[in-house]
């Protein structure tokens, strides 16, 4: 999965746009993996029915983006986040998740910050892939088992 989610942030980094069908495997396998991995977010093979809550992260989460692309038109925030945050939110759960958002625009606010400052080529209309600081929010999410709220 954490292969998968290189690809696509390298993809997103080179290209300023996440395939559609990379979020929809990622989405799948998250999916399934739902009903077969321990939810405490340790590897070990489970077979059981998801909470509500774990069911519905993925969808949670990608409204919030969704509704971050809706209400700038597409420039606050691409499409393609919002569907990328649905399998990462049914991957880590809502909490990790939601840690894992957090450390992306801290992260994301970060590099904006010194790319602004310390590069003539970005200004602050300057566009900049958000996949790859999901994708390292997630990964610091999942190895640190973050719950921040």
């Amino acid at each position: 999965m954490f292969s998968l989610l290189v690809v696509i942030a390298t993809y997103d980094l080179k290209h300023k746009i996440i395939p559609d069908i990379l979020a929809l495997f990622l989405g799948v396998l998250a999916f399934i993996g739902l009903f077969f991995f321990n939810p405490s977010g340790s590897l070990s093979f489970y077979p059981h029915l998801p909470s509500f809550l774990d069911f519905f992260s993925g969808l949670f989460i990608a409204a919030i983006f969704a509704l971050f692309w809706l209400v700038s038109k597409g420039a606050w925030m691409g499409l393609g986040d919002a569907k990328l945050s649905v399998g990462l939110g049914w991957l880590l759960g809502f909490s990790m998740m939601l840690s894992g958002v957090v450390i992306a625009f801290w992260v994301g606010a970060i590099v904006g910050l010194l790319l602004v400052i310390f590069s003539k080529k970005h200004g602050m209309k300057s566009e900049l892939p958000f996949a790859p600081y999901l994708v390292l929010g997630a990964l610091l999410a999942f190895l640190f088992e973050l719950h921040l709220f």
